[in-house]
């Protein structure tokens, strides 16, 4: 049978006559959407809209939040947060990734910790740092009953 192509979500692939129908919208409320940053879509050379299939999903996000009540201020608040969880999404996979590579890369690597007197020292992989068994004890300058009563006088003197 024909391959499958998976067709990238951000893509402008689509003109603003399509993309209102896509999205149940007529085509100025796509303009008016535009003009005021709810759903930007991305321009051809001769400046004409081009809208992804990302940019249908959140249309049809923007009619449904609206027909429930939600103003649209508070919409434009919600998809730049949505878009920023993506991006973040986005990050962490490949910070994942990375540290997933590099951990394949150098198996047995070394590793790094607190030292006794606080200083990074390096550790092979599966060792562990001898901790400190001494132990200290405090002694006050004076005798607590004294310092009650140093602070009681100093209290009273101002």
């Amino acid at each position: 049978m024909g391959e499958q192509h998976d067709i990238d979500e951000d893509a402008p692939i689509f003109a603003i006559a399509v993309a209102a129908e896509l999205s149940g919208m007529h085509p100025q409320t796509l303009r008016q959407y535009d003009r005021l940053g709810l759903v930007v879509p991305a321009r051809t050379q001769g400046g004409s809209r081009r809208y992804s299939l990302r940019h249908i999903a959140q249309l049809r996000e923007v009619a449904r939040m609206s027909a429930d009540g939600i103003g649209l201020p508070a919409i434009a608040r919600i998809l730049e947060l949505e878009d920023r969880v993506r991006e973040l999404h986005g990050r962490v996979r490949d910070l994942e990734e990375r540290v997933r590579a590099e951990l394949e890369k150098r198996p047995g690597a070394r590793v790094f910790a607190a030292g006794s007197t606080g200083a990074v020292v390096t550790l092979r992989h599966g060792t562990r740092v001898r901790r400190a068994t001494e132990l200290v004890v405090w002694h006050p300058r004076q005798p607590l009953s004294q310092a009650a009563e140093t602070e009681d006088d100093d209290e009273t003197s101002t």
